[in-house]
């Protein structure tokens, strides 16, 4: 079964998305990147931007992995 696209035109659509895209569209947002994705793509980006984008989504995911590591430690 195939996943309907939903089409971000505003920061409210990013509450429409699975929690891994909604991450990964806030921090294009707090990078200022926002605007451009929204009307040229996620393609548009050059390979530092998004770099830039995944290297900020896998240093949370590890301050949560860390986190939830050190919960079940206790």
């Amino acid at each position: 079964m195939k996943k309907e696209k939903i089409e971000i035109k505003d920061i409210k659509d990013i509450a429409l998305l699975e929690k891994k895209e909604q991450e990964k569209w806030e921090i294009a947002l707090e990078l200022g990147l926002f605007d451009q994705v929204v009307q040229k793509g996620w393609k548009s980006l050059t390979a530092r931007q998004s770099g830039k984008v995944g290297g900020i989504m896998a240093a949370r995911r590890k301050i949560k992995e860390d986190k939830t590591k050190s919960k079940e430690d206790l």
